[in-house]
């Protein structure tokens, strides 16, 4: 790495053996490496000196890595600031909340060299590219603002020449919006594919204890069949054992021990299942789209989308507990990108979750409720999704589908999902979103598809 571009990166861990051995690597690959050993140094140093990119661990004693996170994307100074999570392979919550708070990745312990170099380098060429923007950004609208000077000034000199300051005008205002739009994007397309990489990851670490315990639980169950058939005949055949026996039969319930043995298989096949439905649910939400639509069920792709957001509808702060209701139609299968729709449906649905954490912090009384409906009708598919939350003003409403429009906080939201989400439903399918709110009443989405049946 040249002088010139040599970054600055900062690492957060209270573990000195992981400082030392991250500081050598990166130091070693040419970057300037600064250390703190708590969140709240690390705070006093950024705010300080501002690296390019923070290595954050994630259980730290004090201030941990999400709390300096959310402290970080909270200060305008430092929010743009690419933040990676450095978190143990078995902490799979904190990755999904990780990536949530703001981060736009994650490495797992222990560390190794040409991952963490990879991904170092990689999301630092996505903040210069996007500081390389933002700078083009800046230059096209004084561009823009001197050529609507100069065509005010001189209009009334050559008519000729003003048509050509409006046209050069029109094209720097769609150039601009472009790039903004192109930035968004970039980052909003990341983060998905962090995500979809970690629940693909989830999910199949789940799947081989599963399938372990499913394939042993049959045989188990015929085994405890068999021995309690044994043991009651051996009773049958030998009324008077030895008083050893008779002490220890004496001792213990066996009816209640055998019959209680059984449930507790059932059980176990239950749990079994479960966990087979849940590793089922998380593929489905992290399927690779191919290049033409493919025949998907779109009730799995809402169901996997409701258990990756699952612990977001739990109570929380004054929120009490989300409750969804789902009405499913008798849809057949449907070409699509699921794996496309699959964000919709979370960028839908997360927005409604935010809007309920709001509404509660200002004093509503109800219980919160997300309705989802399917249906077909002649040639379309109909997916509602509807809550009970405090609703859309109708001055917001008007733009809430255009790029960068939000009204959460700094480090809350980028105004780009929903922008995404119409691209998706109307550019990629041929289809329709649209919202329809009341005021302290509730909002409701509707996404019409063509049913391009498989």
């Amino acid at each position: 790495m040249n002088t010139e571009e040599r970054a600055v990166l900062l690492i957060v861990d209270d573990n000195a053996t992981n400082l030392h051995v991250l500081s050598d690597v990166l130091d070693d690959a040419g970057f300037e490496v600064r250390v703190a050993q708590n969140g709240e140094i690390a705070l006093q140093k950024v705010e300080y000196d501002p690296p390019e990119l923070i290595l954050l661990d994630v259980m730290m004693p004090g201030l941990n890595g999400f709390d300096t996170c959310e402290r970080l994307k909270a200060n305008p100074k430092t929010a743009d600031i690419p933040i990676i999570f450095m978190t143990a392979l078995s902490e799979t919550v904190d990755k999904v909340r990780g990536l949530s708070l703001g981060a736009v990745d994650y490495i797992t312990k222990p560390f190794q060299q040409d991952e963490v170099l990879a991904r170092v380098k990689t999301h630092l060429q996505i903040s210069r590219l996007t500081k390389s923007l933002a700078e083009q950004n800046v230059q096209l609208k004084a561009e823009v603002k001197a050529r609507v000077k100069a065509e005010e000034s001189l209009k009334q000199l050559m008519e000729s020449l003003e048509r050509q300051v409006e046209e050069r005008t029109k094209e720097l205002t769609l150039a601009l919006t472009n790039l903004e739009q192109t930035q968004l994007q970039l980052v909003q397309q990341e983060k998905m594919a962090s995500l979809g990489q970690l629940v693909a990851g989830v999910a199949h670490e789940i799947n081989n204890p599963v399938n372990f315990i499913a394939t042993n639980l049959d045989p188990a169950k015929e085994y405890v069949e068999e021995l309690s058939r044994i043991i009651h005949l051996f009773l049958e055949c030998y009324p008077d054992p030895a008083i050893e026996v008779a002490e220890a039969l004496a001792f213990v319930d066996l009816d209640y021990m055998l019959a209680d043995l059984n449930k507790i298989m059932e059980a176990f096949q239950v749990g079994a299942n479960m966990l087979t439905n849940i590793s089922r649910s998380l593929r489905t939400f992290s399927r690779s789209d191919s290049a033409n639509p493919v025949p998907a069920n779109i009730h799995d792709g809402i169901d996997s989308t409701l258990l990756i957001l699952g612990h977001r509808f739990k109570s929380h702060n004054k929120r009490p507990t989300i409750r969804v209701l789902k009405e499913y139609g008798d849809l057949p299968l449907v070409k699509c990108y699921l794996g496309q729709l699959n964000q919709v449906f979370i960028n839908l649905l997360a927005n409604a979750v935010d809007a309920f954490d709001e509404f509660f912090l200002q004093g509503a009384d109800r219980a919160p409720q997300i309705e989802i409906r399917t249906r077909v009708e002649q040639d379309k598919v109909f997916i509602h999704i509807k809550d009970n939350g405090p609703g859309i003003p109708d001055r917001v409403k008007e733009r809430i589908f255009e790029p960068s429009f939000t009204t959460k906080a700094v480090g809350k939201g980028t105004g780009l999902g929903l922008s995404i989400s119409r691209k998706i439903v109307e550019e990629q399918h041929q289809g329709k979103i649209t919202c329809t709110s009341v005021v302290g009443e509730g909002t409701e989405f509707t996404i019409e598809l063509p049913l391009l049946r498989a």
